[in-house]
Parts: C-alpha cells; sequence; structure tokens
C-alpha cells in the first residue's frame, strides 16, 4: 500500500540529507541547495523524492538509494549475480553465495551493496552484507546479503507510478 506524497519541512529535508551523505560519502547528493523532498509511505517503509526523482528509500533505521538513481548507485560497492539467481533475486530472495560471480568494491558485515546481473551489469537489488567482502571473496557457499529492494519490489511499483 502506498500513501500519497508529503513534503518534508525544511528541517526533515536537511537532516534526511545530512544522514544520506553520512551514511555514503562517495554520493553526489547535495544537502545545501534549495530541493523539494517528499516521502512516500510504502508498506514497511519510506520512499523518498528529491525534486520528483527517487533518490533514496528507508526500512526501519537502514537509509539506503534507490534502484531508479543510477548515479547515487554507482557509488556503492556491488556483487555481480549468474543468470540463474536473479529471478530468485526479484522475487526477493536474498543473495546466495553461490550465484555470486564477482565482487567489486571493498565492504563490511552490514554494509549496503548493489546487486547487478552479469550479462548487462543492469542493478536489479539493493542489499546489506551478511559478510565483508574479504570473507565472502573465499567463502563458497551461504547467504551473502540480506535483499532489501528490488526491481518489481512495492518500492519499484511506486517509483514508477511517482514519475
Amino acid at each position: 500500500m502506498t500513501s500519497k506524497k508529503r513534503a518534508l519541512k525544511s528541517s526533515e529535508a536537511r537532516q534526511l540529507l545530512q544522514d544520506f551523505k553520512r551514511k555514503f560519502p562517495k554520493s553526489t547528493v547535495d544537502h545545501q541547495g534549495k530541493q523539494i523532498i517528499e516521502e512516500m509511505t510504502v508498506d514497511h517503509g519510506k520512499l523518498f523524492l528529491m525534486n520528483d526523482k527517487p533518490f533514496a528509500l528507508s526500512i526501519g533505521d537502514r537509509l539506503f538509494p534507490a534502484l531508479s538513481n543510477e548515479e547515487l548507485l554507482r557509488a556503492l560497492p556491488s556483487v555481480i549475480v549468474d543468470m540463474g539467481a536473479i529471478p530468485h533475486i526479484c522475487n526477493g530472495a536474498d543473495i546466495m553465495r553461490p550465484g555470486i560471480r564477482e565482487i567489486q568494491g571493498e565492504f563490511e558485515k552490514g554494509g549496503v551493496i548493489l546487486v547487478k546481473d552479469v550479462r548487462f551489469g543492469k542493478p536489479i537489488a539493493i542489499g546489506v552484507a551478511e559478510i565483508s567482502s574479504e570473507i565472502m571473496r573465499v567463502t563458497p557457499k551461504g547467504k551473502a546479503a540480506e535483499n532489501l529492494h528490488y526491481v518489481g519490489d512495492r518500492f519499484w511499483e511506486a517509483m514508477k507510478k511517482s514519475r
């Protein structure tokens, strides 16, 4: 279920942008300029729009970039998954180590990662690492990341409607 958009007060917007920049220092989000930030409640989380474009999501106390924001996604470390893993991930399954073909960048346990497909390198999910990139590289099986946001989920559908 998606709610209507609600404009954040300037103090709320400033705090959200500061939190985002602190969590993702490599992102290019500008918290000094004049942006219109709106939020939409989507089931168990919130979708944040900056000047009518989806830029971030929150689930509980977790804040992360929206899958539709390619500029912000470039700042994230990523895992490349094989084609067999994609249908499962796009149905909400967590990211399992056997499906990972490549690990790009460094991250710690609990870090936000981008999941991309092996054929086109397209973003298909955002996850939280269950283990560090160092351990992931030498671990052949098990859960690698929790799937938080994926192509086709309710956030994705809300983003399509907001455009």
